[in-house]
């Protein structure tokens, strides 16, 4: 029998190659997690056609066809232009609901959200993209000043209300565009319709998972999770005394021989489940494989994480620093090597690899 392990790979996109552009891969997941941004676009181009390179995904950025914003729970993620507003409508209130007790302690009321979003219209309107410490900028000239925390609070509320999102990069630097102007057309749907599309989309992308995991990834709450996978009528398995569900439809046949991945830190393979029961790993020594899978890049082979890698990056290229927790064998070095090769052609330079 195939184990989960290999089935989330093939859901994932990981071990099949059916897209071939940025925001198909988005709009597949759902949402993608992406607060560390370069490792975001690596977990993009892992699940793209071998040809797509760093600068497609930067361009799908800057031109607005994928958008990252604070959705679900309060972190960063890509989404689709298209998706953005149902995903926000749906999920906001719970992200607000999280939010309140920290925005409590920082004293920021009600009143002092409405006259910042009425600050960061008219100057978004005027000014067209601007970096957050310019919205700080402008929001001290109206007589709000703010300090660095504040200001990422006011910032998500925002975003969370649909005032704002992210608009292309100035450089190295985020900046703000109006949320009305980067997805006009982004369409609104009723709250059932929003929570099956949402259940449908993680279940077929990270599936098999259960209700717990699907809640979690979400940031919905439990009844609705599992009111959800009602609607969708996803396919319930049972394996090893826990309870799965997936969605009929996969990915189309279009197999990808990889069996070593580079994933990036807060990979959608590793970050994705609440449930760590059925967490690939082979880590016990490493300082737990929950933090371990978390909040480093990750080695994986054969759908088991095997250790860890980082880039360093050269005048000449890059180098994979890679770190096996256990000795691999030849034909496992040959499939992390062609996993580093396939990382330098996706940064669009060469590549050298060192496994310890």
């Amino acid at each position: 029998m195939t184990s989960i392990a290999e089935r989330r790979l093939r859901r994932q996109i990981l071990t099949s190659a059916p897209l071939r552009k940025p925001e198909e891969v988005v709009a597949w997941f759902g949402a993608v997690q992406a607060q560390e941004y370069e490792p975001a676009q690596w977990a993009l181009g892992l699940r793209i056609h071998d040809g797509v390179a760093a600068a497609d995904v930067e361009r799908a950025f800057e031109e607005g066809r994928i958008l990252r914003t604070h959705v679900m729970r309060p972190t960063w993620h890509f989404v689709a232009s298209a998706d953005i507003r149902w995903l926000l409508e749906l999920t906001a209130p719970c992200v607000h609901r999280r939010m309140a007790p920290y925005d409590g302690q920082l004293g920021l009321e009600a009143r002092t959200f409405t006259r910042a979003l009425r600050v960061f219209e008219r100057a978004l309107g005027e000014g067209g993209f601007l970096t957050r410490f310019e919205l700080g900028e402008r929001l001290q000239r109206a007589g709000l000043p703010m300090t660095s925390i504040h200001l990422a609070h006011v910032a998500m509320h925002a975003e969370l209300e649909r005032v704002i999102c992210s608009g292309p990069r100035r450089g190295k630097q985020f900046t703000y565009a109006l949320f009305a102007e980067r997805a006009p057309n982004a369409p609104s749907l009723a709250r059932d319709e929003a929570l099956a599309t949402l259940a449908r989309r993680y279940f077929t992308s990270h599936g098999p998972a259960t209700i717990r995991d699907f809640g979690w990834w979400a940031g919905l709450a439990a009844a609705d999770a599992k009111r959800a996978v009602d609607m969708i009528k996803a396919k319930r398995e049972d394996v090893d005394g826990r309870v799965y569900w997936t969605c009929a439809r996969e990915p189309r046949d279009a197999t990808r021989h990889q069996r070593a991945h580079l994933l990036p830190i807060y990979d959608e393979y590793l970050i994705a489940y609440r449930d760590r029961h059925a967490v690939p790993h082979g880590l016990s020594t490493m300082g737990g494989a929950r933090r371990f899978a978390t909040f480093q890049h990750a080695l994986v082979i054969d759908g088991q994480v095997a250790g860890t890698w980082r880039p360093e990056r050269r005048a000449n290229g890059v180098l994979v620093n890679a770190t096996a927790v256990r000795r691999l064998t030849r034909p496992e070095r040959a499939a992390v090597d062609d996993a580093a090769r396939r990382y330098g052609r996706f940064l669009g330079m060469p590549v050298a690899l060192s496994i310890k």
